[in-house]
Formats: C-alpha cells, structure tokens, sequence
C-alpha cells in the first residue's frame, strides 16, 4: 500500500466524523472504518469459527451488517464495542444457522471474568484458554459470551435460543468443569 494511500486512510480524526462521513456513502470513510477495526474484528471472528474460511465469512457478514446499521449508532459509547457487539451476534446468528457452537479463544486477550477462583488467577493465561477450549461446546460457548463478550444471561438466552435458566446452569455447569480441570491440574 503506497503513502497516498496511507493518507487517506486517517482522514477522519475522530469517530464522529467518521461515521457520519460513512453514513453519506463516502468510500473513503468506509475504508478507513473497515481498516480501522478489520483485524481486531477478524480475532473475534476467529474465536468463533472452525476454521480461517468461516472466519473470513462472519467478518464479511459483520462489516455489512455494521454499514447498514451504523445509523443505528448512538454514540455513547465506544464504536470499537459497538461494532464487536454486531460482529459477535452475526456469528452467533451464523452458528445458530448451521448448528454448531465451536469457539476458539486462541485470539482473545480480554477476559472480563471466567472465574473468581485464586487457582485460575494462577495459571497462565494461554492454558486457561486451553481449558475453556475443552469445555463441552454450549457450556463454553456460554461461558465465553458471558466471560469475555460480558453477555447477560437474557442476551444469552436470546442469541442462543435457549432460556435464562438453561444459560445460567449452563455456565454454572462451565465453570464447575473449569473448577475441577483447574484443581486436577494443580492438585
């Protein structure tokens, strides 16, 4: 990519500008929101996905969804979560079509909360991600909505098609699993 290019790539120098300029169809804009985003977006989708071609297709997906909805963006808050929060539910709309709730978490850095236990806080962070990657499927599908997506059980129960009580057993049962592969390992 050449400096020209480059150039027109930080044009807009702030959100606002930026996602008006994009509501007015202006190439440029979408380009700059695209670049700006694609790569972190791009983890997530990996997290999600069974493999790089799936990935590559909930993030295709996303960005459409993210362009026509941005006049849906309020501006409290900060775009960068406001369009994750769209990537993330287009691939779970994505998982719910084809049945399968695989996610890796090999890309994610930040974890908000898998668990409150000193033993977790201890291990590394690469072998925690390794565990919840073992986890049965909807039970760590659940737990890393709600741990690093920061999901409320009702979000939850409404993406996944399932009920507020089954998404609380749910991660209850995930971290328990968690719990024990945590002790078996240090124990």
């Amino acid at each position: 990519m050449g400096n020209k290019k480059l150039g027109t790539l930080i044009k807009y120098k702030n959100e606002s500008d930026l996602v008006k300029a994009c509501l007015n169809q202006k190439r440029d804009a979408q380009e700059q929101l695209y670049r700006t985003f694609a790569d972190k977006m791009f983890a997530i989708c990996k997290a999600y996905a069974k493999d790089r071609d799936e990935a590559c297709e909930f993030l295709q997906l996303g960005f459409i969804k993210v362009f026509n909805k941005l006049e849906n963006y309020s501006f409290k808050g900060s775009l960068e979560g406001w369009i994750r929060r769209v990537i993330v539910t287009t691939a779970l709309q994505e998982l719910r079509k084809s049945k399968t709730y695989h996610m890796n978490i090999d890309e994610m850095h930040d974890i908000q909360e898998v668990e409150q236990n000193e033993e977790i806080q201890k291990i590394p962070f690469q072998k925690v991600v390794e565990y919840v990657n073992e986890l049965p499927k909807k039970a760590g599908l659940i737990l890393k909505l709600y741990a690093i997506e920061g999901f409320s059980h009702k979000e939850i129960a409404e993406e996944l098609s399932i009920s507020v009580s089954t998404s609380k057993s749910q991660l209850n049962y995930a971290r328990k699993l968690l719990n024990l592969k945590v002790s078996d390992q240090n124990g």
